[in-house]
């Protein structure tokens, strides 16, 4: 078992919660504040373990671990794979807990997802563009650029200042971007068994993210084969019954119980990092 293990193994964290994050976002994918910005909230919250997971990347990872030092607050680094499973057409998070930056395997599987990713956003801008949209274009693309692609959340950013939780950001964000709306279209993911193998192969530890958001709990046995290492047992979208079907799961296969803030900043609706279920 990957010595990592013990590091992320929340029989701890259920006692511990709000000391530890193991789901944040930054600037370099989807999230709105950057390294620096996330750690020093979690030193003034008392966080002191903290993994980034942005999406698809690796990069910064280095920067943010000498920040932590820094500020006093433990950085280990991560990725948010952005997966499918396409036996049962649904979208997998899967997690990967104790990587470095650039690392080789996950770099190979997630680049091309994030071009794909980027031209699929710029797509959207043409189109929010062309419908007569009033989208500050030059602010979207300058949040594009200090990320590692363009988001849909640095679209919703140049189009509104409406906070992400009111009621006129969700509707229009659903007119848009959902239900056949004039900027509903994905892109293809990769293979949620092909993101577990690729974490292992860079050392990491594999984990199911939030299957009770996503309902992906019926894939889970299948990325054990493939050296899935745990499940994301906290987190702010979980029910009481998540946290007890994902602990069953973990006993019956052997794995870690995680848990996560998934905090995106004001591009997310958890208002802090620490924030779990």
């Amino acid at each position: 078992m990957n010595d990592m293990h013990g590091v992320f193994d929340a029989g701890a964290v259920a006692q511990r919660v709000g000391s530890v994050d193991f789901h944040v976002h930054t600037t370099m994918s989807d999230g709105s504040d950057t390294f620096e910005e996330v750690i020093d909230r979690a030193r003034e919250r008392g966080v002191a373990l903290l993994a980034f997971t942005n999406h698809d990347t690796t990069r910064g990872l280095g920067e943010a671990v000498a920040l932590g030092e820094r500020f006093g607050v433990q950085v280990v680094g991560g990725i948010e794979v952005s997966a499918f499973d396409f036996e049962r057409g649904r979208k997998v998070h899967v997690l990967g807990l104790g990587v470095e930056e650039g690392a080789s395997a996950l770099a190979a599987l997630c680049e091309p997802l994030l071009e794909r990713r980027n031209a699929n956003t710029l797509w959207q801008l043409d189109r929010l563009v062309d419908a007569g949209y009033e989208v500050d274009v030059e602010r979207a693309l300058e949040l594009g650029r200090a990320s590692t692609c363009l988001y849909k959340q640095h679209l919703m950013a140049a189009l509104t200042d409406e906070p992400f939780s009111s009621a006129r950001y969700r509707a229009l964000y659903r007119g848009l971007f959902k239900n056949g709306g004039i900027c509903d279209r994905d892109i293809e993911y990769v293979d949620a068994r092909d993101a577990v193998r690729a974490i292992v192969e860079d050392g990491g530890v594999a984990v199911l993210a939030h299957p009770g958001q996503l309902d992906s709990y019926d894939l889970l046995p299948d990325l054990v084969d493939c050296g899935l290492g745990g499940v994301e047992r906290f987190h702010p979208d979980h029910t009481a019954d998540d946290h007890a079907r994902c602990a069953d799961l973990a006993e019956r296969y052997g794995l870690i119980c995680t848990g996560g803030s998934d905090y995106h900043g004001r591009f997310g609706a958890v208002e802090d990092v620490g924030a779990q279920a």
